[in-house]
C-alpha cells in the first residue's frame, strides 16, 4: 500500500503547522487523505494573511483530521477548513478539544476588531481598507463541533486500515504524539508525529511521554534544534532578581505570554518564589480573558497533571493556579486601568508574539518607561514584534506608530514549552528506535534544522530529511 507524506505549512518555518498523510490510492480511486493540525501562521500581517488564506489542500479531499494540542498555530486554520466545507472528524484529547475551542473563538474575536480597528485607522487617514477576518465565531462554533475527543492510549480507527492513538507530549495541557497506525501483521506502518515535544520535570503536566510503540517514520519539531535552554533553577533566580528590581524601582514587567500553559506555569512559578521568602508578594494581573478561561480549563482537567502538582498544588491551595496577589481582569475598562496603576506590578498578557491583543496597548503604553522590564519566556517566530523586541530594537512600530523602547529586556528561554535540542534527543533515545527508517524535520528555521539535523547525526540518527514545503516524500 502507498503511503505519502508532504507539508503545507511549518516547512523551514516555524508555526502554521500543516501535514498530509496519503495512504493507497490508484489512477481509479483516490488515496486516503488525513490532515495532521491546521494551524496559522504567525508573522508579518500581509505574509501571514497570504499564508492562512491558502490551506494548499481542497476541504473535500480530507477524509479525516488529526489534532496535536491546541496552540493557535496548530489549531488556528480549523474553521477556515470548515469554513470551506470540511465536515469529517477532527480527533483530539478532551483537553485539547477544549483549549482550541477557546482559541479559535478568541482568534475569530481578535480578527473581527482588528479588522473594525484598522478600517477606523484607514478612514481617519483617507486610506482604502479591504481586509476581512478569515473566519467568524460561527465558523470556530462549527469546527469545535467536529472535534472528536480521544483520551491517551486508545485507539481509533480512522480510515480503511488506517488506526490513530495519542500519547503525551508533555508540551501543554492534553498534547500529544499522534501515532498513526497503516496496515496489519507484517505490512504495518507507524507514522509518529510529534506535534511540539515537551520538556521533562514542567510544571502542571506530565513527561513526553516514552511508551510509544516502536516507528517507522518520525515526523519531528525543530523548534529549538540549534539552542539550549537555560536550568529552571538559574532562570527562577533570574526570575526572582527581575522582580526585586521591579519593587524596588516601583516599575513593572510585561510579560507577552501564551495564555494557554506558560501563563499557568508562571503563576507557578512567581508562588513558588513568594512561598519560599524570595521575593515579596507583588501585584499580579493577568490580562487576557482567554488565559483566565485556559485556567478553568486546567482545573476540568486533572487527568492531565503530573503527580507533584497534585501533591504540592492542587491539595495546598483551593485555587491550584492563584493566590492573593493574583487578579484576573474581565473587561476592556480594567485592562485600560492597568496602564495608569502605579507599580510596583507584573502584567502578563496575550499575544505571546505580541501579533495582536492586549499586550500591545501595554507595551504602547509602557515600552518608553525605563522602569518597565519585557520579559521574553517563549518562542518568537521571525517578522513578529515579539522577535523584533527579543533582539532589542530600540524603535519598534506598533499599531502603524513608533515609539523608542526604553524599557529593559529581559530573555528566560527556560520556560519554554518546546524541548532543546539535547532535550529531543534524550527523548528519541528513550523511546524503541528499532524500526526506525527516517526522520522528518518540520517545524522550525533553516538555521534550527540544519545545526538540529547535525546533531542528530552526531548521535547516530543518520536518515533524517528536512521536509520542503509542497514535497512529496514516500514513506
Amino acid at each position: 500500500m502507498d503511503i505519502n507524506f508532504y507539508s503545507l505549512g511549518a516547512a523551514e518555518e516555524v508555526t502554521g503547522s500543516k501535514h498530509i498523510l496519503e495512504v493507497g490510492g490508484s489512477d481509479s480511486v483516490p488515496p486516503q487523505t488525513f490532515l495532521v493540525d491546521c494551524g496559522s501562521f504567525q508573522g508579518k500581517r500581509a505574509e501571514a494573511n497570504r499564508k492562512n488564506q491558502n490551506i494548499g489542500i481542497e476541504a473535500d479531499r480530507i477524509d479525516a483530521a488529526i489534532l496535536t494540542h491546541g496552540h493557535l498555530d496548530h489549531c488556528g486554520i480549523f474553521p477556515l477548513l470548515t469554513k470551506q466545507g470540511y465536515r469529517g472528524n477532527i480527533y483530539t484529547t478532551p483537553a485539547s478539544r477544549d483549549l482550541a475551542n477557546l482559541i479559535m473563538m478568541d482568534s475569530a474575536k481578535i480578527q473581527f476588531y482588528d479588522a473594525k480597528f484598522l478600517r477606523s485607522q484607514a478612514a481617519k487617514k483617507g486610506e482604502k481598507f479591504n481586509w476581512q477576518p478569515l473566519y467568524s465565531e460561527a465558523d470556530a462554533i462549527q469546527a469545535a463541533s467536529q472535534m472528536v475527543g480521544l483520551s491517551y492510549n486508545r485507539p481509533m480507527p480512522i480510515g480503511d486500515g488506517v488506526k490513530l492513538e495519542f500519547y503525551d507530549a508533555g508540551h501543554i495541557l492534553g498534547s500529544s504524539f499522534a501515532m498513526v497506525t497503516v496496515g496489519k501483521g507484517t505490512e504495518e506502518k507507524r507514522i509518529l508525529f510529534s506535534g511540539d515535544i515537551g520538556r521533562p520535570g514542567k510544571p502542571i503536566i506530565r513527561n513526553p511521554a516514552k511508551d510509544v510503540p516502536a516507528p517507522d517514520y518520525i515526523i519531528l519539531e525543530s523548534t529549538y534544534g540549534d539552542r539550549l535552554h537555560e536550568k529552571a533553577k538559574d532562570a527562577l533566580k533570574q526570575l526572582a532578581e527581575i522582580a526585586k528590581r521591579c519593587v524596588e524601582t516601583k516599575g513593572r514587567i510585561i510579560i507577552p505570554s501564551f495564555a494557554i500553559e506558560r501563563t499557568q506555569e508562571l503563576v507557578y512559578y512567581f508562588h513558588l518564589l513568594v512561598d519560599n521568602g524570595l521575593i515579596p508578594e507583588l501585584p499580579i494581573y493577568v490580562d487576557s480573558p482567554m488565559a483566565t478561561n485556559a485556567t478553568t480549563i486546567f482545573q476540568v482537567h486533572p487527568e492531565c497533571y503530573d503527580e507533584e502538582t497534585r501533591q504540592a498544588f492542587i491539595q495546598h491551595h483551593k485555587n491550584p493556579f492563584g493566590f492573593n496577589s493574583l487578579h484576573f481582569t474581565s473587561s476592556v475598562e480594567d485592562s485600560k486601568a492597568l496602564n495608569t496603576m502605579p507599580g510596583p506590578l507584573i502584567i502578563i498578557s496575550a499575544d505571546g508574539m505580541c501579533e495582536a491583543g492586549r499586550i500591545q496597548h501595554h507595551l504602547i503604553n509602557s515600552i518608553e518607561d525605563p522602569n518597565t522590564t519585557i520579559l521574553i519566556v517563549g518562542y518568537m517566530a521571525e517578522g513578529t514584534l515579539g522577535r523584533r523586541i527579543y533582539r532589542r530594537e530600540t524603535e519598534l512600530r506598533i499599531h502603524g506608530e513608533w515609539f523608542k523602547r526604553k524599557a529593559a529586556v529581559e530573555n528566560l528561554n527556560a520556560f519554554s514549552a518546546h524541548g532543546d535540542y539535547a532535550e529531543m534527543i534524550a527523548w528519541l533515545k528513550s523511546i524503541d528506535t528499532s524500526r526506525l527508517k527516517r526522520i522528518f524535520l518540520v517545524h522550525g528555521e533553516p538555521a534550527a534544522q540544519s545545526a538540529f539535523k547535525k546533531h542528530l547525526a552526531d548521535n547516530k540518527y543518520n536518515d533524517v530529511t528536512i521536509s520542503r514545503y509542497g514535497e512529496t516524500y514516500e514513506l
